[in-house]
């Protein structure tokens, strides 16, 4: 049986990920046994970034309203990470390139309207349903 390059090819990335994920459980392991553990003392269990004890619960919820927002601000900047690499080759798209563009920031133009008309960009209130 004689082995063609593509063959060779996949062999090769086989041997690659054999040997990749060995390694990252090899460190793994080895990091694990040995770092240095430290028993839990009342200094290690004190507020030290802050200066004063804690107060409330650490699990607290949090409003819908941060989600959302924080949610609108990676959709825009996922805009601009678009929209570099179209700005860089504009003179070979040419106009069908435009038009993609043109089409894409109404899309997202309509969806930032919605938005602020539900009010999800208004801090004072609740977003409406």
């Amino acid at each position: 049986m004689v082995l063609t390059n593509l063959k060779i090819e996949y062999i090769v990335l086989l041997v690659l990920c054999t040997l990749s994920t060995f390694l990252a459980l090899l460190l793994i392991l080895l990091s694990y046994t040995v770092s240095y553990k430290k028993k839990n003392d009342s200094e290690k269990l004190s507020a030290f970034e802050c200066g004063f004890d804690p107060f409330g619960m650490g699990s607290s919820s949090f409003e819908v309203h941060f989600y959302l927002v924080g949610v609108l601000f990676i959709i825009f900047d996922l805009e601009i990470v678009f929209l570099y690499p179209w700005a860089l080759h504009l003179g070979v798209l040419a106009r069908p390139g435009f038009c993609a563009v043109v089409i894409f920031l109404s899309i997202l133009t309509a969806g930032f309207v919605y938005e602020w008309q539900k009010g999800a960009l208004d801090w004072s209130t609740q977003v409406a349903d």
